[in-house]
């Protein structure tokens, strides 16, 4: 499909880097060749995109700045709250930590505890500019189904924690903070542009280091580890893969830009695509450091909680995709 493959896929510029390696005496079939060559079009490939996006994104974002969230959050009840966080966490920062700010504000203004966690499942597992990517890289059958469930798990996971009335394990200068109701500036269009021009260099130079530690690693698995060891692992012989992938996410950092390269390679050497989703997820969704910053505004009752339902949801999603690899590769 020319618009996946040379318009999100680019696979025009993976052609001119292979050519002008060959021109420089290059072998891109050795390994060596084979890792400078994917290195370097990922890397292209993920910046390019991840610029448009951010500024994309950062434009409808400048219609929707945390106090205006929180009035269209606060028109809906019950289970339609929780869709409503879930669809705004896709319009926000792009990693977990980035998060964690607007969602202790959201907290600390009175929304529903399960509809301020369902927004902050969605924000660093789902955004727009995931969607693209996802396509540019596994088609968009797996990107859309990857979008619809990481908001499903959102959903269904900041409804448990509703259920359970754990407001009380929220920490006391969250909850006695108050809420201060801004209202937001009329911005005239070139302010929004020039916010959202702000918000790529910002955004691209926290997110450009992950990038190239992703693609680092993307390129040693895709040249050098061997297909039977990423198979034995991650492969459909072991039922543990999952299981496995989620838990091996969990300690690591990274933004789904730098996790997708990993992806892609580990899909290539025999990864099962559930295995390797539910890997992007934890990763994106329970790192170690956001995990500590969500400590200081969480009890540990409700941390392990929140914990233990994105365990859950990612894993039984991961065995999901797997069972019905077949409809999407």
């Amino acid at each position: 499909m020319f618009f996946q493959d040379q318009i999100l896929g680019m696979q025009w510029l993976n052609t001119w880097i292979g050519n002008l390696l060959m021109a420089l005496g290059v072998d891109t079939g050795s390994r060596w060749g084979g890792s400078i060559r994917f290195f370097l079009y990922d890397v292209l490939k993920i910046s390019v995109l991840l610029c448009f996006l951010i500024f994309l994104i950062s434009y409808i974002q400048s219609y929707f700045p945390p106090e205006r969230s929180k009035k269209i959050m606060g028109r809906f009840r019950g289970i339609w709250a929780n869709c409503m966080a879930a669809v705004l966490g896709t319009v926000t920062p792009f990693c977990s930590c980035s998060s964690i700010p607007l969602f202790i504000g959201f907290t600390s203004a009175g929304l529903p505890l399960g509809v301020t966690f369902s927004f902050l499942i969605s924000s660093p597992m789902v955004d727009l500019g995931s969607l693209v990517l996802l396509m540019s890289i596994f088609g968009g059958k797996v990107a859309i189904a990857y979008v619809l469930v990481g908001l499903l798990v959102a959903v269904v996971g900041g409804s448990l924690i509703e259920k359970l009335h754990m407001e009380n394990q929220v920490e006391e200068f969250i909850r006695s903070a108050s809420g201060v109701d801004i209202e937001s500036p009329t911005l005239t269009r070139r302010e929004r542009l020039l916010f959202a021009k702000e918000q790529v260099v910002s955004t691209f130079q926290k997110v450009f280091p992950y990038i190239l530690v992703g693609v680092g690693i993307g390129a040693v698995i895709h040249n050098w580890i061997p297909e039977s060891w990423i198979e034995t692992v991650l492969g459909s012989d072991n039922p543990f893969g999952v299981i496995l992938a989620t838990l091996l996410g969990i300690p690591m950092y990274a933004d789904i830009f730098g996790t997708i390269p990993v992806a892609e390679a580990l899909l290539f050497k025999g990864a099962q695509l559930g295995t390797v989703l539910a890997f992007m997820m934890a990763v994106t969704t329970l790192s170690l450091p956001s995990m500590i910053m969500l400590r200081k505004a969480v009890k540990p009752k409700l941390l392990g909680l929140f914990v233990t339902i994105c365990t859950v949801g990612i894993t039984l999603v991961g065995y999901l995709f797997n069972a019905f690899q077949f409809l999407f590769i």
